[in-house]
C-alpha cells in the first residue's frame, strides 16, 4: 500500500505543478489585458459594429424565410466573434517570440506546455467577456432566446469550446510565422472565407453552387446552425439536406475533439522545438 502511494506521488505532483504553472501564465496574460484595456475594447467593438451594420442597415434588404433577420443574424455574429477572438492566441505567441519572453520562460523551472495552456485559457476568458457584451447588444437590437435554459447554456458552452479548440490552431500558426505582423494577414486569409462563405449572414442556399457546397461543409456553418438551434432562432426556414447541417451539434463536437487531438500535441511539439533553439 505504501509502495503504491510512493509510485503515485510523483505523477500527482507533476500534475499539480503543471496545473499551477498553467494557472500562473493564465493570470499573467489576464493582468496584461487589465493593464491594457484597449485590447478588450477593440475586441468587442468590431462585432458590435457588425451587429449594428447588419441589423440596422442591411436587415431591410435581406429576407430569411420563416424568421426575423435579427434572430437569424445573432448566431452568426456570435460564431464570428469567438472565431476572430481566437486569433489573439496566434498574435500573442508571435509577439512573445519576437520580444524574447519565451526565452525567459525557458529559463524557469516550469512546464513548457504551461505557456500554451495559459495563452489559450486567457483567450477563453476574453471570448467569454466578448460573448456577454455581444448578447447584451443582441437584446438591445431585438434578439431573443426562444429555448430552454439548458439549451441556452449548451449553446454558449458550444461556442466557447469551439473558440478554445480553434485557439490552438491559431497558436500553432503564431509559432509558425516569422513575425507578429504576418499573423494578422495569415489569419484573415483563413478566417474570412470561413466566416463569410457560410450561413452566418445569409442562408447558404442563396449562394452560387460551389460556394453553397463549401458553406454547407464549413465548420463555422455547423457552429452557427448549432447555435441557432440551441437558442431557438431557427424558425421555419428549411435546413439543407446535408449531414453537417442536419446534425450541427454533433458535427461541432466532433470538430472540437479533432482540433484538440491534432493541434494540442502539434503546438506542444512546436513550442518545444522553438524553446530548444
Amino acid at each position: 500500500m505504501s509502495q503504491a502511494g510512493v509510485l503515485r506521488a510523483p505523477s500527482d505532483n507533476r500534475l499539480a505543478l503543471w496545473y499551477s504553472d498553467g494557472w500562473t501564465v493564465t493570470k499573467r496574460n489576464l493582468i496584461k489585458i487589465k493593464r491594457s484595456p484597449d485590447m478588450l475594447v477593440f475586441a468587442v467593438i468590431q462585432p458590435i459594429m457588425f451587429v449594428l451594420l447588419f441589423s440596422q442597415v442591411y436587415a431591410g434588404a435581406i429576407q430569411v424565410q420563416g424568421t426575423d433577420y435579427v434572430q437569424f443574424l445573432m448566431a452568426g455574429i456570435f460564431a464570428q466573434t469567438v472565431v476572430f477572438g481566437s486569433t489573439f492566441s496566434g498574435g500573442a505567441m508571435a509577439q512573445d517570440l519576437k520580444t524574447g519572453i519565451i526565452d525567459r520562460f525557458r529559463s524557469l523551472p516550469m512546464s513548457s506546455s504551461a505557456v500554451l495552456i495559459g495563452r489559450t485559457n486567457s483567450d477563453l476568458v476574453l471570448n467569454t467577456i466578448s460573448m456577454i457584451i455581444m448578447m447584451g447588444t443582441g437584446f438591445v437590437v431585438g434578439w431573443r432566446v426562444n429555448s430552454s435554459p439548458p439549451e441556452f447554456i449548451g449553446g454558449v458552452a458550444l461556442l466557447l469550446l469551439f473558440s478554445y479548440a480553434f485557439s490552438w490552431v491559431m497558436a500553432l500558426l503564431g509559432m509558425t510565422v516569422n513575425s507578429p505582423e504576418v499573423i494578422n494577414n495569415a489569419s484573415f486569409i483563413i478566417l474570412f472565407p470561413l466566416t463569410f462563405v457560410s450561413n452566418a449572414f445569409v442562408p447558404s442556399e442563396t449562394l452560387p453552387t460551389p460556394l453553397r457546397i463549401f458553406a454547407e461543409w464549413n465548420p463555422v456553418s455547423s457552429l452557427v446552425q448549432a447555435a441557432r438551434e440551441l437558442f431557438g432562432n431557427v424558425g421555419t426556414a428549411p435546413v439543407p439536406d446535408v449531414w453537417t447541417m442536419q446534425n450541427p451539434v454533433l458535427t461541432v463536437l466532433i470538430g472540437i475533439v479533432v482540433m484538440l487531438v491534432v493541434f494540442v500535441p502539434l503546438c506542444i511539439r512546436k513550442f518545444a522545438s522553438i524553446s530548444s533553439r
